[in-house]
């Protein structure tokens, strides 16, 4: 088996309308539709499913979803940069943000330096407490980028699969190294996890395995390819499959009778559905 040093190493390269009631119910969102105010930051890796949460809370009936982003490219995207970086402007709008004392949900990239992987993320939920006491705090987990280069990942790790490789690095890495310490740290907050990046590997895997329903390249233009670069940017049907999952996280909405359509044919609410029953329940949102 790898050395779990470098393969953290490598795997931190990551770079990261209301409706009627008749309709709520056919969404099958819960009786208190009152969206939740948050303020989420992050990279090129977190940001789409952000920002595509809105179009998704709304239809699914939530009133007054209001989500604050922050968004930096790359690294710079990580909580510890955000942090670091205390003389930027994003910096600055973060801290401003929590100082109002009414985020209600903070969200974070799992984006991390290999040498101390909770540091930035220390940092901000310490600042969020002083004036956010009742805050939950999320962390989303990106894919690994360069998706072409996962074949060559898989066997020089020695994994089976990028499923496999995948699986490791949510659960040993970012759960077992990341969030268990923090919890450990700030036993009166909840924190959970968003799976993010399980949308991207699993539409990979069914696109070669020939089963998406839907005209879709392994690299192209954004509304028909699973990636638009290299990097690995998402495509919009990895956007909507990605956003489906916040959507269940944080506002437990049942992705089995949701109606919302993704514009795709492939059943991509059941794709996240077996995501998130495949999530460990110890790491889900209880909100």
């Amino acid at each position: 088996m790898m050395s779990i040093r470098v393969l953290i190493a490598v795997l931190t390269l990551i770079s990261f309308s209301c409706t009627n009631s008749d309709d709520n119910i056919a969404n099958n969102a819960p009786n208190n539709t009152q969206g939740y105010t948050m303020l989420l930051m992050g990279n090129s890796f977190f940001k789409p499913y952000a920002n595509h949460l809105e179009t998704q809370a709304l239809d699914a009936g939530f009133e007054n979803h209001n989500a604050q982003l922050v968004f930096r490219g790359g690294d710079n995207g990580r909580p510890i940069n955000f942090w670091n970086d205390s003389d930027s402007d994003a910096h600055e709008q973060i801290k401003a943000t929590l100082d109002q004392g009414n985020i209600e949900i903070f969200g974070m990239t799992a984006g991390h330096e290999p040498e101390n992987r909770i540091e930035g993320h220390r940092a901000w939920i310490n600042y969020a407490l002083q004036s956010n006491p009742n805050i939950t705090i999320f962390i989303a987990i990106p894919p690994i980028d360069f998706p072409a280069d996962w074949d060559q990942l898989v066997e020089e790790y020695e994994f089976e699969s990028m499923q496999e490789l995948y699986s490791y690095f949510v659960n040993d890495i970012v759960h077992n190294e990341m969030i268990d310490p923090l919890r450990v740290e700030f036993p009166s907050t909840h924190i959970f996890t968003i799976p993010t990046g399980w949308a991207a590997v699993n539409l990979a895997q069914k696109k070669e395995d020939d089963v998406l329903l839907d005209d879709i390249e392994v690299f192209g233009p954004k509304p028909t390819s699973l990636f638009t670069d290299p990097k690995g940017h998402q495509g919009q049907i990895v956007i909507e499959t990605g956003t489906l999952l916040w959507l269940n996280s944080i506002y437990d909405v049942d992705l089995s009778t949701n109606t919302y359509e993704t514009g795709f044919n492939t059943d991509l609410h059941e794709i996240a559905k077996q995501i998130m029953d495949n999530h460990d329940p110890s790491y889900k949102s209880n909100l």
